[in-house]
């Protein structure tokens, strides 16, 4: 059991778990604290979201749904955890993603594209921002989460521009693709019927698990992951070692948004959702993936089911009595699984200084028996 524990992946998931199970308990007490007699009910629509319906059909077109919101979601915490394991941190993935979306959605509406070049639009309309932010930080020595930060609200404000000329007269949404654009939406995997119908189950999904695995071998096994994490921890060591560290930065930095760009093709190619000009706050889906990163243990695998745990729990809060309670509550939830996370070292400690007793006392108690004889 000893041995098992010490694995470093088993403690990540210990810590994983915890941290949700902790989460979903401090936001059973806020809704203990709004309206006590509701509140089980709540939280357990959160936790069960398409489990929550009684026929078979209908959790599977829920399913369908929660699979499709899942893989933009995994693009965007592979973008977090790509930065963060070369030491920087890319909290401007959210306007990368708001770009993303913007290029595909253009690309679609307003050049009439398919969806294969309306995904690379979205991957170079993200790594762009991702270029600006590395380059301040290569040859200006601006911090990347300072003008990562400034930049999702330029990207926001820049779409919503952009996207107004391809916006449906009648409303503040852009066109629905199926009627203007209906070559830019992703191909389906031909599972429709097993979904219900449901025809949001795209290629996105399998892409986003494949980026995970590419995500894993460059980071883990590759030169070129080796140079970038380097350049990350240590940019004067790595410049004295030969690397072009400025170059590393900025490559690394568009690789994250390249990613994030991609999470918003990811999203809006199913024609799930249509985009809102007059919307004036960042999507929460870049923001998210700070979770998802964080509560797979920063490791590209981990982050897929991670990611479909955040949202499946987002979209549980939809089914909530919103007569009492707000579908927010899913969001304070994932808010403070962000926090947990912040106590994933000081967790692996404890466990860590717990086996180092236990071992110790294991060794005592051998040495006592020994002397005996």
């Amino acid at each position: 059991m000893r041995k098992i524990l010490k694995n470093e992946g088993v403690q990540s998931l210990l810590t994983s778990l915890i941290c949700i199970i902790v989460g979903m308990f401090v936001g059973y007490l806020v809704l203990l604290l709004i309206e006590p007699t509701g509140a089980f009910e709540a939280i357990m629509s959160v936790a069960k979201n398409f489990l929550g319906y009684s026929r078979t059909n209908m959790q599977l077109k829920h399913l369908g749904t929660t699979l499709a919101k899942t893989a933009p979601l995994i693009m965007c915490s592979l973008s977090i955890l790509f930065s963060y394991k070369v030491g920087l941190f890319n909290i401007g993935a959210a306007g990368q993603y708001v770009m993303g979306a913007c290029a595909c959605l253009y690309g679609a509406l307003g050049f009439g594209w398919g969806w294969l070049p309306c995904l690379l639009f979205a991957a170079f309309a993200g790594a762009a921002f991702g270029v600006i932010t590395g380059a301040l930080k290569a040859y200006c020595n601006v911090n990347e989460v300072i003008s990562g930060i400034m930049l999702n609200w330029i990207g926001l404000y820049f779409t919503n521009m952009v996207l107004t000329n391809v916006k449906d007269a009648s409303s503040a949404y852009t066109y629905a693709l199926k009627a203007k654009g209906k070559d830019a939406i992703l191909p389906t995997l031909g599972l429709e019927e097993f979904f219900s119908r449901n025809k949001y189950v795209g290629i996105a999904i399998p892409l986003a698990i494949i980026f995970a695995i590419l995500v894993w071998v460059v980071l883990n096994k590759t030169k070129f992951g080796y140079e970038l994490k380097a350049t990350g921890y240590n940019k004067n060591a790595a410049k004295y070692c030969g690397m072009a560290e400025k170059r590393n930065i900025i490559v690394s930095l568009a690789i994250s948004g390249a990613l994030a760009g991609l999470a918003g093709a990811f999203l809006y190619q199913t024609d799930i959702e249509q985009w809102k000009v007059t919307i004036s706050s960042v999507p929460t889906m870049g923001f998210n993936g700070i979770a998802a990163a964080f509560l797979g243990g920063l490791n590209p695998i981990g982050a897929i089911f991670s990611s479909f745990f955040i949202q499946h729990i987002t979209e549980g809060g939809t089914h909530v009595d919103l007569t009492i309670y707000c579908s927010q509550i899913s969001e304070l939830i994932s808010a403070l699984i962000i926090y947990l996370c912040g106590f994933v070292g000081f967790l692996k400690m404890l466990i860590n200084t717990s086996l180092a007793k236990s071992e110790e006392k294991h060794a005592k108690k051998k040495a006592e028996k020994g002397g005996d004889k």
